[in-house]
C-alpha cells in the first residue's frame, strides 16, 4: 500500500517541482528581456517550456520577447496557443501582446478585432482600451481613439499613458488639454514626458497673450469662446468661460506688481482662477471632462492644495525656487499626495 501511495505522489511532486523550476527560468528570462537581451531571454523561456510544457507564464513572456524582436508571426503563434489552451485562465496580457503584434505588423483591422475580443472577455481591463486607442490613433481615427482613452482613464485614473493621450489629442481645446496635462503631472513629474507636459501647460496658458511694448498687452480671445460664454446652455465639454478667464489672468503676468514673481508663482495665480471658474460652472456644464477631470481640481482647490500641487507640477523645470520649495515643504508635498491617492473618482 505504501509503495502504491509513493507511486501516486511521485508524479505529483515531480510536476510541482518542474513547474516551480520553470517559473524560475521565466523570471530569469524577464530580467534578460528588460536588459534588451532578447535572444538570451528566449533561451530561458525554452528551458522553462522543456521543464513544464505549455507553461502559460513562459508562453506569455516568450510572445512578448518575440514581438520585441519583430518576429511577429512567431509571436502570434504563441498568442494563439495560449488562447486555445487556456480559454478559462486570466490571459488578458496575451490579448495585449496579440493586438500589439498585429498593429506593429500593419494588420490594423485584425489588431482591432483582437482588442475587441479581449475587451469582451475583460471589460474592466483599462490596458485593452488604451492599446486599441493607440491603434486607432495610428489609423487616424481620432474621435474613436479619444473615447477609448476616456474609458481607459476612467478605469485607471492613474495611468499616465491614458492621460497623455487625452492631453495630446485635445491640444486644440486649451482648458481640457491643460487639465489632462496637470493630472498627468500629479501622477508623473520626473520623466522626460513629464517635462513635455509642463512645457505644454506653460505654452497653452500664454496662448493669445503677447506684450507689444512696455505699456501695451495684446489679448487675443477666440470670438466663438466669447459667444459661448454668454450662452445659458454651454453644451458638452465647453470650457469657454475658463478659457477667457485664463487669458485675462495670463495678461496680468505683465503687470508691474507681478514682474518679480517666478514662473511657478504666476502659474499658481492662473490655477487658482481656473479652478475657481470650474467650481462656478460645475452645475451648468456636462460632458466627460467636466465629470471626470473638473471635480478633481475643484476639490484640490477646496483642500487648499493649489500651491503644493503647482510646485509638484513644476518640478520638471528644475527651477531653483521649485527645488527649494520641495526641500522646505515636504509635509505640504506629502499632504497633496495623500489627498490625491485617496481621492474618490466620480
Amino acid at each position: 500500500m505504501k509503495t502504491l501511495l509513493l507511486l501516486i505522489l511521485f508524479p505529483i511532486l515531480s510536476f510541482s517541482q518542474n513547474k516551480n523550476e520553470a517559473e524560475i527560468k521565466v523570471n530569469e528570462g524577464i530580467l534578460l528581456h528588460d536588459k534588451g537581451k532578447y535572444n538570451d531571454a528566449l533561451d530561458k523561456y525554452e528551458e522553462a517550456l522543456k521543464l513544464d510544457k505549455n507553461n502559460l507564464f513562459a508562453i506569455s513572456e516568450k510572445a512578448m520577447t518575440l514581438e520585441a524582436l519583430k518576429k511577429y508571426d512567431e509571436a502570434i503563434d504563441m498568442c494563439k496557443l495560449a488562447i486555445n489552451i487556456y480559454p478559462k485562465e486570466d490571459i488578458k496580457t496575451i490579448y495585449i501582446t496579440y493586438g500589439n503584434t498585429l498593429d506593429h505588423s500593419k494588420r490594423t483591422k485584425e489588431a482591432l478585432k483582437i482588442y475587441d475580443e479581449g475587451i469582451k472577455k475583460y471589460p474592466n481591463y483599462y490596458q485593452l482600451y488604451f492599446n486599441k486607442a493607440i491603434t486607432l490613433v495610428n489609423d487616424k481615427q481620432i474621435e474613436k481613439s479619444l473615447e477609448l482613452f476616456q474609458k481607459s482613464a476612467t478605469l485607471n485614473p492613474n495611468h499616465p499613458g491614458s492621460l497623455n493621450g487625452l492631453a495630446a489629442l485635445n491640444r486644440d481645446k486649451r482648458i481640457i488639454s491643460i487639465l489632462a496635462s496637470l493630472r498627468y503631472l500629479a501622477v508623473d513629474n520626473k520623466t522626460s514626458r513629464a517635462k513635455g507636459h509642463l512645457d505644454s501647460v506653460i505654452d497653452l496658458m500664454q496662448q493669445g497673450v503677447t506684450q507689444t511694448d512696455d505699456k501695451n498687452i495684446t489679448l487675443a480671445i477666440d470670438p466663438k469662446a466669447m459667444e459661448d460664454v454668454g450662452k445659458k446652455k454651454k453644451g458638452i465639454n465647453n470650457f469657454s468661460t475658463a478659457d477667457m478667464v485664463l487669458s485675462m489672468t495670463a495678461a496680468l503676468d505683465f503687470d508691474e506688481k507681478n514682474k518679480n514673481k517666478t514662473q511657478c508663482e504666476k502659474a499658481i495665480d492662473k490655477f487658482e482662477s481656473i479652478f475657481a471658474v470650474l467650481k462656478e460652472g460645475q452645475e451648468d456644464n456636462k460632458g466627460f471632462y467636466w465629470e471626470f477631470l473638473a471635480p478633481y481640481f475643484i476639490e484640490l482647490k477646496e483642500k487648499n492644495l493649489v500651491k503644493p500641487f503647482a510646485y509638484i507640477a513644476f518640478l520638471p523645470s528644475q527651477a531653483e525656487d521649485v527645488k527649494k520649495y520641495h526641500q522646505d515643504n515636504a509635509n505640504e508635498i506629502q499632504r497633496f499626495y495623500n489627498w490625491s491617492k485617496n481621492y474618490t473618482w466620480k
